[in-house]
């Protein structure tokens, strides 16, 4: 039975043809990566659409929903799980405090600093996403078994590691 080939396969062979001195694995491994982060891309931003999310609202609201209950966060322990700036994280704060998504709240810890709290609203929004997420998820990886999933999940890991630092 012949091998299924995709658009990486041709793309290489044309190029091995072209090149043959050159060791083209890493674009076998890595083109893929990159076609299939454009179709997660997709997925999750439509997933994100019908909630009526942003993206980089997402990022933030699923962090606060993340720390668990009383679902709120310093802006510097969102800014560290956001890999966004100071400026831009005030901005976001603001922006969804005029949502009505997040709130700010005195620390009472310290009474010089706020914690930014998730809103009724903002966990009703973000439970919808993720659960959006999830079964589009499972979509883009239905041909793969419960053990091919975990098996790449990973090497995965095993790749990101060493940029994880």
């Amino acid at each position: 039975m012949p091998k299924e080939t995709d658009e990486v396969d041709r793309i290489v062979g044309a190029w091995t043809t072209q090149r043959p001195d050159l060791d083209f694995s890493p674009l076998e491994v890595l083109s893929r990566v990159d076609r299939l982060s454009r179709h997660l891309d997709r997925a999750r931003r439509e997933a994100f659409r019908r909630s009526e999310l942003e993206p980089w609202e997402w990022d933030v609201l699923s962090a606060l929903r993340r720390a668990g209950e009383p679902f709120q966060l310093s802006p510097k322990h969102l800014l560290q799980q956001t890999l966004v700036s100071s400026g831009t994280m005030t901005n976001r704060i603001d922006r969804l405090v005029g949502r009505r998504l997040v709130r700010r709240e005195a620390d009472p810890d310290d009474g010089r600093s706020i914690l930014v709290t998730l809103t009724d609203e903002g966990r009703t929004r973000v439970d919808a996403a993720i659960t959006r997420l999830v079964d589009a998820e499972a979509v883009l990886l239905a041909t793969l078994s419960r053990s091919d999933r975990e098996r790449l999940a990973g090497l995965l890991r095993k790749l990101s590691l060493g940029f994880d630092v």
